[in-house]
C-alpha cells in the first residue's frame, strides 16, 4: 500500500475512533507513521483527506448492504421491503463504525461540494436500485417516477431506522413495525 492509501486508511480509522470534528492532522499521521506534510502533498489539506475518507466509508456501507442483503424475488412489494430492512438491521451491529462515519458524511455535505456531489450520485443510483427491489424488476425497468416515489420512500425508511438504531438500538422500530405502519396508513387506520 502506498502513502496515499495509508493516509486514507488512517483517516478512516480516525473518523471511526474520533469523529470528523475531533480528528487532527497529527492524529492521522500518528496512526499512519507518515509525515505531516504528506497530507498536503497527497490531498491538499486535512479536510480534503477526511472528505475522501468519508466518501470511502459511505461507499463501504453501500457495498456491505449489497453484499449482505439479498432480497428474495417474488412476494408483495412490502414483503420484499420488510426482508430488506430486516437484513439491514441485522447487518447494523457489525457495521456500526461504518454507519457512524457515513452519517458524518451527511453533515459534511453542507460544507464540502465534493461530498455533496458524490452523495447526490449515490442517492440517485440507490433510489433506482431500491425501487427495483421493492417492485421486483430490473433496475433498468424502473421509471424516473418509480425511482422518485418508491426508491425515495425506501431510502427515507432505511435512513430513519438506521439513525434510530444508532441512537437507541432497543427502541428502534423493527422492519415489521415499519411495514405494518405503512400498511395501516394505506388502509386508513389510526
Amino acid at each position: 500500500m502506498g502513502q496515499r492509501e495509508d493516509l486514507l486508511a488512517g483517516a478512516r480509522r480516525c473518523l471511526v475512533e474520533k469523529g470528523y470534528a475531533h480528528t487532527t492532522a497529527r492524529d492521522i499521521v500518528a496512526v499512519t507513521g507518515a509525515h505531516l506534510g504528506s497530507i498536503g502533498y497527497h490531498f491538499g489539506s486535512k479536510d480534503a483527506l477526511l472528505n475522501a475518507a468519508l466518501l470511502e466509508t459511505f461507499d463501504a456501507w453501500g457495498d456491505a448492504i449489497a453484499a449482505a442483503v439479498v432480497a428474495e424475488p417474488g412476494g408483495a412489494p412490502l414483503d420484499r421491503l420488510r426482508r430488506f430492512l430486516d437484513g439491514i438491521l441485522a447487518l447494523a451491529p457489525e457495521q456500526r463504525a461504518i454507519l457512524v462515519a457515513s452519517v458524518q458524511a451527511y453533515a459534511q455535505a453542507e460544507f464540502a461540494p465534493e461530498v455533496r456531489d458524490q452523495l447526490v450520485v449515490s442517492y440517485a443510483a440507490s433510489r433506482r436500485e431500491l425501487a427495483a427491489l421493492v417492485l421486483d424488476v430490473a433496475p433498468a425497468e424502473v421509471s424516473a417516477e418509480q425511482a422518485r416515489r418508491y426508491g425515495s420512500l425506501a431510502l427515507a425508511v432505511i435512513n430513519g431506522v438506521v439513525l434510530q438504531w444508532m441512537l437507541d438500538p432497543g427502541a428502534a422500530p423493527t422492519a415489521d413495525d415499519l411495514v405494518r405502519a405503512i400498511e395501516g396508513l394505506a388502509a386508513g387506520e389510526r
